[in-house]
């Protein structure tokens, strides 16, 4: 079982990462977006917004991002384009450039994500923007004798308080499986590596 010290840690991380720098932002015109579809990744691209406001998608068509965060387009796009899955799919959107015309700060310079479990370096880790998670796993110090590695987690707390979770399994990829979508990770994400259970 994991440790008192460790769910509570969790659970302070959790809260944390509940005000997000990309979930507060507005979208604007001259923004590049990066967009995410776990469950296809052919999918997956970076799109201008217009000066309109728009981006254009596939099976989503024209959508209106301008004034937007990043959440609401996610929801946006998975509506849009839901009746091409057999399950809801899984959008992610993040704000990979904003226009130099904007006065407004330049995107954080680094983010700050979270290790907990059965890493041997558990703890902050402020990381370059576009990280992905294996990237950051590399920065774990490695996995403890005790770590399910089949079961490794990446946990998401949004803005409006829902909880996004992605189940990685690091054995297979380690022995050569092939990985369909390795997520680019954001501000207050949180890396759960949970304890191996008997026999496991």
């Amino acid at each position: 079982m994991i440790s008192r010290f460790l769910i509570a840690l969790f659970a302070l991380v959790v809260s944390l990462g509940s005000v997000q720098a990309q979930g507060n932002y507005l979208i604007k015109s001259g923004d590049t977006l990066s967009i995410e579809i776990l469950e296809d990744t052919s999918l997956n691209r970076q799109v201008l917004v217009l000066p309109d406001g728009r981006v254009s998608f596939p099976m989503a068509g024209p959508l209106t991002v301008g004034g937007r965060t990043t959440e609401q387009v996610e929801r946006a796009i998975s509506s849009r384009i839901a009746n091409n899955f057999s399950v809801a799919p899984t959008v992610y959107v993040s704000v990979a450039g904003i226009s130099q015309s904007q006065s407004e700060p330049a995107s954080p310079a680094i983010i700050k994500i979270y290790l907990v479990g059965e890493v041997n370096a558990p703890g902050a880790k402020e990381l370059a923007p576009g990280t992905t998670l294996l990237q950051a796993l590399s920065e774990s110090g490695g996995f403890t004798k005790y770590a399910a590695t089949k079961r490794v987690q990446l946990r998401r707390t949004m803005s409006d308080g829902r909880q996004r979770l992605i189940k990685i399994n690091y054995k297979a990829i380690s022995q050569g499986a092939v990985m369909s979508n390795d997520p680019s990770l954001r501000d207050g994400d949180v890396i759960l590596v949970p304890e191996r259970r008997l026999f496991e």
